[in-house]
């Protein structure tokens, strides 16, 4: 992005910061060695969305299949601050049709003001901690608007 008006991927002039681009990234988990739901495996943290030079980002993260784990816990953020972007939680707590954007997953409808708005210049990563998560699904959406002139958000 070379222009002093930021453009979507489609040319088109960026007038907000709200809900400018967007990418999806679907994350299904399996605790096999070195699996993304793998604790202690090479997986761990996981790769999200590459960031290139600075945005403003919101991640939306709705399960699709529950998570399964004893005591497994799931948080979203960046190598500095891991949970910097959707804070720690227990994973057998993120259910079906859930909205994940807190420790307390609890509904499926939300308002738009519970994902937070952070200032990102690193990889957006998940990290499994506590144990390992065998099973269940989640889509994420960043959601974001570019800062610097090289700002890019791609799926990992």
């Amino acid at each position: 992005m070379n222009n002093a008006q930021p453009i979507d991927k489609n040319g088109n002039p960026i007038l907000t910061t709200d809900w400018a681009c967007s990418v999806d990234k679907v994350v299904t988990f399996v605790s096999t060695t070195n699996g993304n739901g793998d604790f202690n495996g090479t997986g761990n943290p996981e790769t999200l969305f590459n960031v290139t030079g600075t945005v403003l980002i919101r991640i939306l993260a709705k399960c699709t299949t529950g998570l399964t784990s004893s005591s497994g816990t799931l948080e979203v953020g960046t190598a500095l601050s891991t949970a910097g972007l959707i804070a720690q939680t227990t994973a057998s707590a993120i259910d079906t049709n859930e909205i994940w954007h807190d420790a307390t997953p609890d509904s499926s409808v939300e308002a738009t003001t519970v994902l937070a708005q952070k200032i990102v210049s690193q990889d957006v990563i998940q990290t499994v901690a506590t144990a390992d998560i065998s099973a269940g699904v989640i889509r994420y959406t960043a959601i974001w608007y570019p800062l610097s002139a090289d700002a890019e958000v791609t799926a990992a």
